[in-house]
């Protein structure tokens, strides 16, 4: 994707050249709620505001020419969270890809989901499909909402496919490698994350994108998803651009006999 003006500027800025940016980040945004508590406000106060930093981020993104930006909206186990809450976030979400359509029109997005569709509600998944449709020839940034979503129950249901197909017959068995069963996940056709970043300052990883993160960066940052902004996003990439990726390998100057 190409980088704006804008982002050319700020990758300056930050003293990076572009091809040290991440070319995939992924975001699980945590603390909405604690954002709202500490200001005496309902917990979906807290989820209302995040909006604003998914769409500071989704701007950020455009700029700098990312690739793909996913974001971990709603995990298979946020349904344990009170039914006021689940409702409130699936209404956020319903007018978040009615409000923003025309906004990802604009800054050229590409907008997909993965994650379970069983148990989202109809209107939800039909105004998703409206955007996505409508979205489907853009060739930006691909903005992937990450909604009803578990990395064991992704790895799970694509082990069930992929056994069927064996039993089937249209797969044999030695044919089974790594890369044949990446494209039984629901990323099939999408790169892995160079970055993941964790915002409010826990240290796990949450059963997101098990498979994909292997040898993905970790950022993670004390700021509350709601406060986080454009400054931040840049500021991880920085952090990104300064770590030497081995991908289980030796760093170049310890290639040689003294490395081994």
């Amino acid at each position: 994707m190409a980088i704006t003006e804008e982002g050319l500027a700020r990758i300056a800025a930050a003293e990076l050249k572009p091809e040290q940016l991440p070319r995939h980040v992924a975001i699980i945004m945590d603390g909405n709620g604690r954002w709202a508590q500490r200001r005496g406000l309902p917990r979906i106060m807290g989820h209302r505001r995040g909006i604003q930093s998914v769409r500071s981020v989704v701007e950020e993104g455009c700029r700098l020419g990312l690739d793909q930006l996913t974001l971990y909206c709603l995990s298979v186990e946020n349904w344990k969270r009170p039914p006021r809450e689940l409702t409130f976030l699936m209404r956020l979400l319903r007018h978040f890809l009615i409000v923003e359509r025309a906004e990802l029109m604009e800054q050229n997005v590409r907008l997909t989901m993965i994650g379970r569709r069983d148990g989202l509600p109809a209107d939800v998944l039909d105004e998703y499909e409206r955007t996505a449709e409508q979205t489907a020839a853009n060739d930006g940034m691909t903005l992937c909402l990450a909604v009803n979503y578990g990395g064991r129950t992704e790895i799970s249901d694509a082990a069930r496919r992929l056994a069927e197909d064996v039993q089937a017959g249209r797969v044999e068995p030695d044919q089974v490698d790594e890369g044949l069963f990446a494209s039984y996940l629901c990323t099939a056709g999408m790169s892995d994350p160079d970055l993941l970043i964790r915002t409010a300052g826990e240290m796990r990883i949450s059963n997101f994108l098990l498979w994909q993160i292997s040898y993905s960066e970790l950022w993670v940052t004390p700021t509350l998803w709601p406060d986080f902004r454009a400054d931040d996003l840049l500021q991880a990439c920085r952090a990104f651009a300064a770590r030497e990726r081995k991908f289980g390998g030796l760093p170049a100057l310890a290639a040689g006999p003294a490395g081994r």
